[in-house]
């Protein structure tokens, strides 16, 4: 299921396009050049989110792709993703994804929200942000980072401003089990 080191690949409209073709085109180019473990389709604002999943899943599926849907657990659900990533305001809704035999990434940005997600069942959380994204907290920094996978005692990706190779190998170092972007994949 989890492999050592995962990488996960997050779309956002921004990059991705708001259009399914575009989103299509995009995500295959992504995919064929850095060959995710994870992909996760994210767009908060979009007015036909079932038409843009059934899109992102007829790219992934089959792929040996984990895939994920940002916060829908009922349509992760109806279209059989593999599971959702819920955002750290709805670490409450992990055990409503469990019943439904969906794998759960939690977002975190504290040792307490790592500790509610695992606790709740999450299979992977993400913390963040590591490094500085733009409209985003102040960045946790490595030394945060390693506390964090020490303590965790989940699977732990690290997620935020990370954008080049040496970025992912900084956090790899620190003992996360993988990283997550959206801009590193472009």
């Amino acid at each position: 299921m989890l492999k050592q080191s995962n990488s996960y690949l997050i779309t956002d409209p921004k990059y991705y396009g708001k259009r399914s073709y575009k989103l299509k085109k995009n995500l295959i180019k992504s995919i064929s050049k850095y060959n995710p473990t994870m992909v996760c389709l994210r767009d908060k604002k979009s007015t036909n989110l079932k038409k843009m999943a059934i899109s992102f899943l007829k790219i992934t599926k089959n792929k040996n792709i984990l895939t994920f849907i940002n916060s829908d657990i009922d349509l992760a659900y109806f279209l059989r993703f593999d599971g959702v990533h819920l955002p750290s305001h709805m670490l409450d809704k992990i055990k409503k994804a469990k019943r439904k035999k969906l794998l759960v990434v939690a977002s975190c940005h504290t040792i307490d929200e790592i500790k509610r997600a695992k606790k709740n069942g999450a299979d992977i959380v993400t913390f963040s942000p590591i490094f500085y994204t733009p409209q985003k907290p102040k960045p946790k920094g490595l030394n945060s980072l390693r506390r964090a996978t020490f303590k965790a005692k989940i699977p732990l990706i690290a997620l935020g401003g990370i954008i080049t190779r040496h970025q992912v190998n900084k956090v790899l170092i620190k003992k996360a089990s993988g990283f997550a972007s959206i801009r590193y994949f472009l």
